[in-house]
């Protein structure tokens, strides 16, 4: 019937308009049918959903009334966290947090000196926004930036001295003369002919001389503005050597983290495509290299890298004490990293291999632009999760006496001034906030780049 028969109707149970859409019945949408299907959805859940809410209601009071209400914020000394000085129930201590806050963050690194640490704690916050924000302009200054010039920024600020100072006066001559040779070729294409030979210049030499210096200056100009600061810094200020014994806390833990998750990933890419070469000599290295250092613990690796690793090297060359346990760390993350990345090379589908090829890639072309960012993509998850590891075994370089946060903490518990009833509780405790704070943002930003990359998987 159209509309202007039923406007004509002379029928009283014809309904002329359209009713409003009524919600869904509370048995079915919203918060109660969400917690009978989850929570009370069957004898079993039922009974596990009580025993959890009993055990909340049971130690979550007592936790608020010991971390936040009891807790004591302000104090110069033991005497603010002693029940019998201050005449009442005393809880978590956080003044002596407060009062050790900085030791946490720097170990012993010179007071003087660190603002060296502040410098590269914002220059890495900048490099990491710049790369994990998805609308960042000029991603790849960006990663130029993060895997070029933050490490030897930092190497320079934080270790200092005249090895430092030699080696950013290296990076300065370098970068001038790159700019110099870039100029040369590219606003001389005679020599550029000379240089790459006649008749081998690509589309993009052969663009206007103005078009290809554009992009490559950017990195050029970066680096030596960076660097030329660095000079500046060591010129007027001066940087004093810090040798590595002095430094720790947060700063440990963040430098051994970087350098695992940095150098894993790319390790752990190489092992995989090496285990499933079809060169036997590649293959069998990979093999034994993988299986040996997963065979092992991390504490084993730590040891043999601390004790071992100097015996092969004379000793004017020993590597630094630091140096060590980053080394360590780095190839027992990639080991572990090698499996991840091989798991998701052999759930690609063999029809992508013989598409790339069809195509006439090469082998290495093959894989970085066919197989392994789908591969990847893949094992994103476990990727993740290998990193979120690594960042918790961080806390193992203290057998080798190297000063991490959980070591700046397990320090000051000693300390006369805060010994308490309830110093150690509130160390840990603050230990635990940092773990999972860090975790958790790795875990959520994974969990994002999931959903960004699968955006064209949905169904």
């Amino acid at each position: 019937m159209t509309d202007a028969t039923l406007e004509n109707a002379p029928y009283a149970y014809v309904r002329k308009e359209t009713l409003q859409q009524e919600p869904a019945p509370l048995s079915v949408a919203g918060p109660w049918a969400w917690i009978r299907t989850n929570l009370f959805s069957s004898p079993l859940n039922t009974i596990l959903t009580l025993l959890c809410l009993y055990l909340v209601v049971d130690a979550v009071p007592g936790l608020i009334r010991f971390y936040f209400l009891d807790a004591v914020w302000t104090g110069e000394h033991r005497d603010a966290c002693l029940a019998d000085k201050v005449g009442r129930p005393v809880g978590a201590c956080w003044a002596y947090i407060a009062d050790r806050f900085q030791y946490f963050i720097y170990g012993s690194y010179p007071v003087s000196e660190r603002w060296r640490v502040n410098i590269v704690f914002a220059m890495f916050a900048l490099g990491v926004i710049w790369l994990l924000w998805n609308q960042a302009p000029l991603k790849k200054i960006g990663v130029f930036f993060f895997f070029v010039i933050l490490p030897a920024s930092a190497f320079i600020l934080l270790l200092g001295g005249a090895r430092a100072e030699g080696f950013l006066r290296f990076l300065i001559l370098l970068s001038f003369a790159l700019a110099v040779l870039y100029l040369v070729l590219s606003f001389v294409p005679s020599l550029a002919r000379f240089w790459i030979g006649e008749g081998q210049l690509t589309v993009e030499q052969e663009m206007p001389a103005w078009q290809r210096f554009y992009r490559p200056k950017r990195l050029i100009l970066i680096a030596v503005v960076v660097f030329g600061l660095l000079a500046v810094l060591a010129d007027r200020v001066g940087l004093p050597r810090v040798d590595t014994g002095l430094w720790g806390g947060m700063m440990v833990t963040f430098l051994i983290s970087a350098v695992g998750i940095v150098f894993s990933l790319p390790l752990g890419v190489l092992l995989a495509l090496g285990r499933r070469s079809r060169l036997p000599a590649i293959q069998l290295l990979s093999v034994i290299f993988i299986e040996f250092v997963r065979g092992v613990p991390l504490i084993t690796v730590l040891f043999m890298a601390n004790t071992m690793l100097p015996l092969f090297v004379p000793q004017e060359y020993s590597p630094d004490r630091l140096l060590r346990p980053l080394i360590g760390v780095a190839l027992f993350a990639a080991a572990y990293m090698a499996e991840v990345v091989r798991g998701g090379l052999q759930a690609i589908p063999k029809g992508q291999y013989e598409g790339a090829m069809s195509l006439g890639l090469g082998y290495w072309q093959m894989m970085r632009l066919i197989i392994l960012p789908q591969a990847l993509r893949i094992v994103i998850p476990g990727i993740v999760n290998t990193f979120i590891g690594l960042f918790k075994d961080t806390t193992l370089v203290t057998i080798v006496g190297i000063f991490d946060f959980l070591r700046t903490i397990e320090a000051t518990l000693v300390d006369p001034t805060w010994a308490t009833p309830t110093t150690r509780t509130t160390g840990y405790a603050f230990a635990a906030i940092f773990y999972f704070l860090c975790c958790w943002g790795m875990s959520r930003y994974s969990v994002a780049v999931e959903k960004r990359l699968a955006a064209g998987q949905k169904r």
